[in-house]
């Protein structure tokens, strides 16, 4: 009896070992929202690793420094309004692929759109199964979405890591209900989603993500509103695209000011130019609040790190140099 106690202690210990080292892992983040990979190989497309052979691009970017895979999930991307009728960023598709994540180390973020398509500043339309429903039925029908999706890859052992409720949210979410225009019931839907996440898993740390990399004001007046409002959240998400955003410079003032001015961590979760400057900036921020960067989806967008052959490019050798530079694992 003795032994098996002692035994018991044992496995407790080594237990909690792996969940302090899971949670310190990627305390460093080198990510990549690669939520368009599915597609691409449904439709042939082959990625390339340093050997020039055909190789899984979870692997390729882990190889290359990337700790840390993003993936947006739509509510119905098969409605007549939807992103894809071939299902793709729902609910099966992301499991799918969390599974990927997972079996590769990575840390996963999943960033609910809450709406069947694109949701952005200039755009968040109501999901089509909620268009008719009032405001308690929204919020209803936000925490049991957002549960029943944690619950389906809690179920299979993937849960993410990190959670956006919400994508772009700065001018609001589910137009027109919850516009900028409408705080309260912004703020609402919010708390609506996290408590649809922490019932699932209370260790899961919740992003708001704004489209204002150097926007200051504009970021202060969104996070004053919604801490004003009681909305618990960890991160402060960022996106920055300079030709929406301002410069660099525009960029590490927000940045800097936001780091010290909120108790969240920080992180450019979208970007694509301007690689070794976003990140100096996001990982020299005061208090080491500035937790790190998403490229968005590298496969294709912008300055991608694969050619249009599939084979990495000069873009893709930055990675490992800014991995070693911070010391990212």
């Amino acid at each position: 009896m003795k032994y098996l106690k002692t035994a018991n202690l044992f496995l407790l210990i080594c237990l909690m070992n792996l969940s302090a080292e899971a949670q310190t892992k990627h305390e460093k983040i080198l990510g990549a929202d690669i939520s368009w990979l599915p597609q691409f190989e449904a439709q042939g497309k082959k990625f390339y690793g340093d050997d020039s052979v055909a190789t899984d691009v979870v692997a390729i970017l882990k190889a290359h420094g990337f700790n840390y895979i993003r993936l947006r999930i739509f509510n119905n991307p098969r409605a007549d309004s939807g992103y894809s009728k071939k299902g793709y960023c729902d609910l099966a598709e992301t499991m799918k692929m969390a599974k990927r994540i997972k079996a590769a180390g990575m840390g996963f973020l999943l960033d609910f759109h809450y709406s069947d398509n694109w949701a952005d500043p200039g755009k968040q339309h109501m999901p089509s199964a909620w268009k008719n429903a009032g405001y308690p039925d929204l919020q209803d029908s936000v925490r049991n979405f957002t549960k029943k999706v944690l619950a389906a890859l809690k179920n299979q052992g993937t849960l993410p890591d990190m959670v956006q409720v919400g994508n772009e949210i700065n001018h609001g979410i589910m137009w027109p209900m919850a516009n900028i225009m409408h705080l309260d019931t912004l703020a609402g839907l919010l708390k609506a989603g996290i408590a649809g996440v922490k019932a699932v898993d209370r260790k899961a740390k919740i992003m708001l993500h704004i489209a204002c990399g150097g926007q200051n004001q504009e970021s202060r007046w969104f996070l004053d509103n919604m801490i004003a409002r009681n909305v618990q959240f960890d991160i402060i998400g960022e996106s920055y695209y300079p030709e929406w955003h301002g410069t660099t410079d525009d960029l590490k003032n927000n940045l800097t000011d936001l780091a010290t001015r909120y108790k969240q961590d920080v992180i450019v979760v979208e970007y694509t130019k301007m690689k070794n400057e976003v990140n100096d900036i996001e990982f020299n921020l005061p208090g080491n609040k500035g937790k790190g960067t998403f490229i968005w989806e590298p496969l294709n967008y912008q300055e991608a790190v694969f050619d249009r052959s599939g084979h990495q490019n000069e873009f893709m050798k930055i990675y490992p140099q800014i991995a070693a530079k911070y010391h990212i694992q």
